[in-house]
């Protein structure tokens, strides 16, 4: 009986010595947890930030990278909180070929074109005839010069047809229609220079100039209205004369220059009053100062031309070829530098920004009238 009872108390011993011994290896556990939450709670104020090293001059000076600045508690700059804002969308650049070109456009003047109708169809064009590609950032800012008079039915059509047709070029464009004051005899190329004066007053950005005869309409939408690195002529092959050009050295109609290549030349003279001479003056010009005209492909320079009267004051200048011929000299002083007009109004339609001038009258014996 003793030895049952010896036994039974021997068991219940080693199984409490277990029990105390399993409690124990529990605490050291515990132990260590708590001992380690601990440890890195402190060494929050005992080990040197990665700030420290970036800025180890913190600690006894005060932030002065701004005005009114003050030291935190800690002796380190104030870091803003790095909180995620609204990010403004980025724009791409526009693509160098506008996916929405058509190719050949059918031109026709037969049907009525009031201006409400196209102001119907060009939404997104601004007051003063703006507009900006909302999908993508041009690369140039384009100024388009009318010179103008007694046009209104031609400039309904030409307003008609280019507006859409810059507008899928993804060009950022103005209108600018330059109308001659009176009845004196017409001067396109001067109007044209007082068109780039009064086209950069209004926004210097510009930096592309496409000068247009108001009654000549592209028939292909791939002929892009840009500037390049030489003078640009669009207007290559008209159907009146064939679609083709009438001599070699022909510039006239429609052509493009950037404003340093614009400057260059001493802008486009202006001495030739009456019809003629003034864009053979420009080839010279060209010529001279060593830059050469680029031209856009046959198949895609095609233009019509609006058919119209001629105009009485605008007959043709018999004094054109002698003056030509004497472009080295002249274009030292008669251009940009030396026009001379004065602005009567400035109107903001629609469509397009109508400028009136007076641009005088020839001299007596340059008078063709």
């Amino acid at each position: 009986m003793s030895r049952l009872l010896g036994g039974t108390l021997e068991r219940v011993c080693k199984a409490v010595l277990l029990l105390c011994l399993l409690h124990f290896l529990v605490a050291v556990l515990l132990y260590f947890d708590v001992y380690a939450q601990h440890l890195a709670f402190f060494s929050r104020f005992s080990i040197r930030s990665p700030a420290h090293a970036l800025y180890p001059a913190a600690s006894s000076s005060t932030n002065c990278s701004r005005p009114n600045a003050t030291a935190s508690s800690s002796g380190l700059p104030e870091v803003p909180s790095a909180r995620p804002g609204p990010t403004a969308p980025v724009i791409p650049p526009c693509p160098d070929v506008p996916p929405g070109l058509v190719g050949r456009v059918v031109i026709e003047f037969s049907s009525p074109m009031p201006l409400e109708r196209v102001q119907r169809e060009n939404p997104g064009v601004l007051l003063g005839g703006r507009y900006t590609p909302p999908d993508c950032t041009p690369a140039q800012t384009v100024a388009v010069i009318i010179p103008f008079r007694h046009r209104e039915h031609h400039l309904r059509y030409w307003l008609h047809y280019l507006h859409p047709m810059l507008r899928r070029q993804r060009l950022r464009y103005g209108i600018y229609v330059i109308n001659q004051h009176g009845e004196e005899t017409f001067n396109r190329a001067k109007l044209l220079n007082v068109g780039f004066l009064e086209a950069l007053k209004e926004d210097a950005t510009y930096d592309c100039f496409i000068f247009s005869d108001v009654d000549l309409v592209p028939m292909d939408d791939r002929n892009l209205y840009r500037c390049g690195d030489q003078p640009r002529h669009f207007a290559i092959a008209m159907d009146k004369f064939g679609f083709r050009l009438p001599y070699a050295s022909y510039f006239g109609g429609v052509s493009g220059l950037s404003k340093a290549q614009f400057l260059r030349i001493n802008g486009f003279p202006n001495e030739y009053w009456g019809w003629g001479g003034e864009d053979d003056d420009i080839f010279n010009r060209i010529s001279l100062t060593g830059m050469k005209i680029s031209r856009p492909d046959v198949r895609i320079g095609r233009y019509r031309m609006i058919k119209h009267d001629r105009d009485k004051h605008n007959e043709p200048n018999p004094q054109r070829f002698s003056k030509i011929q004497n472009t080295k000299m002249s274009m030292k002083w008669d251009g940009i530098g030396s026009v001379r007009y004065r602005v009567l109004e400035v109107s903001r339609q629609p469509l397009f920004t109508n400028i009136t001038v007076d641009i005088g009258r020839p001299m007596s014996w340059l008078n063709q009238g």
